[in-house]
């Protein structure tokens, strides 16, 4: 039986859900994919706060999270700086995905497309991670190249689990 306090039903719920939104919704069949999707949706919505004060906290200006994760590449060993990279790849394609319009507010503050401007800079953030992958981690870096080339359609995804989700 489903319980919202088992934390493994959630994280199954949740991984099931992903799962359909990409394979019978959209056609998509990519498991390590879907599996970091559906990992990164779990992660976010358990620390979840309120949208709108979570985008104003925690990712008002992208292209600040990414300049600043650039600045300090340099000073910081290629692991750290590839964790910063991941993680606003992550925080852009969660938002965008799945509260698009806790976005639009930004607009006020000066980004003219606030949407766009997260996608654009989560494409980026992915790509310089897998650039930072040791040639060890070919998988991972793989894995990463295609949340940068494929972002658009994980947004896609997200939207429409959020969908199916409203649905239940």
């Amino acid at each position: 039986m489903f319980s919202a306090h088992d934390p493994s039903d959630i994280d199954r719920f949740f991984r099931g859900l992903t799962e359909y939104a990409f394979h019978a919704r959209l056609g998509i069949v990519d498991p390590p994919l879907i599996d970091y999707v559906s990992v990164l949706l779990v992660r976010f919505l358990r620390n979840e706060v309120a949208p709108s004060s979570a985008v104003a906290t925690e990712t008002a200006d992208v292209s600040r999270l990414l300049v600043e994760a650039a600045s300090h590449a340099g000073h910081t060993g290629p692991d750290e700086a590839r964790e910063e990279y991941r993680h606003i790849g992550d925080v852009t394609l969660f938002w965008s995905g799945l509260y698009p319009e806790a976005l639009r507010p930004l607009e006020q503050r000066g980004l003219r497309d606030p949407l766009d401007a997260y996608r654009e800079t989560g494409k980026r953030a992915y790509w310089l991670a897998s650039r930072l992958e040791p040639a060890t981690a070919a998988d991972e870096r793989r894995l990463l190249e295609r949340l940068s080339s494929g972002y658009d359609l994980c947004v896609e995804g997200l939207a429409e689990v959020r969908r199916i989700w409203g649905e239940r």
